[in-house]
């Protein structure tokens, strides 16, 4: 019997937490990446309750940190080869271009790209022929937002990234693809957005085009999927022999949405996007 043996990063919470569990009830050991210790303790406890404590191991590991990448490494020697490793960690700053500080860009792309980078390079030695690298990208890697640039800047990023490593990999057998979700009731909206998004300033000519964003961000909340829907896709690329493509959307209205970019012209796209953000309720 082959021992698949899977990587998820970003594992106490929303997208990976689920992955993981996933992952362990279809046969998988899983080692489940979290950054602090808190977080690693809750999840113990609900792997306990969930009877996969044999599956999944929980490592510390701070996607951020060389030096924690650096030991989370030397113990994968114990799990080898590796059979899939699932870039999931992220997070999402918002704010209007102008106004964003230089930082909060680094930093967004600190976690949601460098450390993609950093992590698929320290796995890749531990994998073989039909290893797998899911990186979790979004709708936003494919369309720009308004008050989003930090968040979907990284994520195109991520977009390119991936389709220049999917060709690189492809002699050796690894396969490299992109999951793209649309908007799911995961932390990354709920928590991480709502306490990083630069508020403009009261004489700030972005404060009513924020106030309209956040209306409109509020009212759709409602329509997010169940994120279940995204831990099922990675199983089920998990599963299979071989990824054909290298995007995989998932989300309510996302395919529809896409489609409507590519083939429509700009400045019709444009206003169309204008009009359904901004539009007075």
């Amino acid at each position: 019997m082959i021992t698949k043996t899977a990587i998820v990063t970003g594992a106490n919470s929303g997208f990976g937490k689920l992955i993981t569990m996933h992952l362990a009830r279809r046969g998988y050991t899983v080692i489940a990446g979290v950054r602090q210790k808190e977080n690693a303790e809750k999840l113990a406890a609900e792997i306990d309750h969930a009877s996969l404590s044999e599956c999944i191991h929980i490592e510390a590991l701070d996607v951020t940190d060389a030096q924690s990448i650096h030991v989370f490494k030397t113990k994968l020697h114990e799990y080898e080869p590796i059979t899939l490793l699932v870039n999931n960690a992220g997070t999402a700053f918002a704010g209007f271009a102008e106004e964003v500080p230089l930082d909060t860009y680094r930093q967004q792309f600190e976690v949601n790209v460098f450390s993609t980078i950093h992590m698929t390079q320290a796995v890749l030695p531990f994998m073989t022929r039909g290893s797998k690298i899911l990186n979790m990208s979004s709708i936003s890697g494919l369309m720009g937002i308004p008050a989003l640039s930090p968040y979907v800047s990284s994520k195109f990023a991520v977009e390119g990234y991936t389709e220049s490593l999917r060709m690189e990999l492809a002699p050796f057998g690894i396969q490299a693809a992109l999951i793209e979700p649309g908007s799911f009731k995961t932390n990354i909206w709920s928590t991480s957005l709502k306490e990083q998004m630069l508020q403009p300033a009261d004489d700030s000519k972005y404060k009513n085009y924020f106030q309209q964003m956040r209306d409109y961000m509020d009212a759709q909340r409602a329509n997010y999927g169940d994120p279940h829907t995204v831990a099922r896709l990675v199983v089920s690329l998990a599963e299979k022999k071989k990824l054909k493509r290298l995007r995989y959307l998932v989300g309510k209205g996302v395919r529809l949405s896409l489609i409507a970019k590519w083939l429509l012209p700009w400045h019709l796209w444009e206003r169309i996007v204008l009009r359904t953000l901004l539009s007075k309720k």
